[in-house]
């Protein structure tokens, strides 16, 4: 069913509600971490309007938001996705942007360097008073460590998409800006057609004839975190066609930390190795262990990383614009484990390491 224009509904996130009510929106945060079910909720009023009764508990966010700070380079792609660069007026850090029209901002000075977690920079923040700051959602953390950014009226959005356990509810986050900026027809429009091809390319992934074997990762610090059940890279595994070893076992984590010689037997006899770490090449892989020159893939030269589009700063697009293009994310994996099914797709985010 269509949405009334100027609206939108949420069909994939768990993670969030919207709610139209007078002239004015509700945004819902629910928090994945504890049991309580809301983290925090939004008002959001038209500027230059009275705040509404009702909804006590709210924090007011006057829209459409102007000017965003966000702490996280998933909200460069949400400001990026809709075609708003030109509100982000700071950033966490500054080396983790790939958007052009934002390294460009940057490189004008247009975009300040915010801090993140201890190192935030409240009295900048404050003295540059933007209409609102994006910040992520960790366990054990609540809006209460931003209290002196409150206290001078500037509200702080928690926005946990990393926790949804779908490719498609973890992008559909930029609904949540696309709210704030009264952009939704537009977001309707363009996320619309990312769920279209997605699922278009689901059905040809699920329909392959072989189902290779996977292994995802490296390890760090001899701890091999691997997606759960649960995780939104598990679900792109099983939409792209895979043997996943790890499919069924879930943790309250969303990852899994095993040993490498947990890890190893799947690896042995694996048929592709994806999302090494940041190697570029297989010898910075044997170079870190001599062991995973024994490893299946490595011996057939099926190795590839997430890190093609990694600007001279450091930045991999695919943590930026991968989280809102899954689309693009499921075309590549499909290319590597069943060329045959997508013979003229060039790969966009990884790469054979050689």
């Amino acid at each position: 069913m269509p949405t009334a224009r100027g609206r939108t509904t949420v069909d994939f996130a768990k993670g969030f509600t919207i709610a139209y009510t007078g002239g004015c929106k509700v945004v819902t945060i629910l928090s994945p971490f504890e049991q309580k079910t809301t983290a925090a909720r939004y008002l959001l009023v038209p500027r230059g309007t009275a705040r509404p009764a009702g909804y006590p508990d709210a924090l007011v966010v006057e829209t459409p938001v102007r000017t965003l700070v966000g702490l996280s380079s998933m909200h460069v792609a949400l400001a990026n996705f809709l075609g708003a660069d030109d509100i982000l007026v700071g950033l966490g850090n500054l080396k983790y942007a790939s958007a052009p029209r934002v390294r460009q901002r940057i490189a004008a000075g247009k975009i300040l360097e915010a801090g993140l977690g201890k190192e935030l920079n409240n009295e900048q923040l404050i003295a540059q008073h933007p209409d609102l700051v994006m910040t992520t959602g960790w366990p054990g953390e609540s809006l209460a460590r931003f209290q002196t950014l409150a206290a001078a009226g500037i509200p702080v959005m928690i926005n946990s998409e990393w926790v949804e356990t779908t490719p498609l509810g973890r992008a559909e986050w930029v609904k949540v800006l696309a709210v704030l900026l009264n952009k939704e027809d537009l977001v309707n429009q363009k996320f619309g057609q990312v769920v279209r091809d997605y699922q278009r390319l689901a059905a040809l992934g699920k329909k392959a004839s072989k189902r290779p074997r996977v292994v995802v990762g490296l390890p760090f610090k001899d701890v091999w975190h691997v997606p759960d059940a649960d995780s939104y890279l598990a679900q792109f595994l099983r939409d792209a066609g895979t043997t996943y070893a790890w499919d069924q076992t879930k943790s309250p984590q969303g990852s899994l930390a095993l040993s490498f010689e947990t890890v190893a037997p799947v690896a042995l006899t694996a048929e592709y190795w994806l999302q090494t770490g940041s190697a570029k090449a297989r010898a910075e892989i044997t170079a870190q262990d001599a062991r995973y020159a024994a490893f299946g893939p490595f011996k057939t030269g099926r190795l590839y990383n997430n890190n093609r589009r990694t600007n001279a700063q450091g930045s991999n697009d695919y943590w930026e614009s991968g989280a809102v293009r899954p689309d693009l994310v499921l075309a590549d994996l499909i290319k590597i484990l069943h060329p045959e099914l997508l013979p003229t797709w060039q790969l966009y985010y990884y790469q054979l390491l050689r």
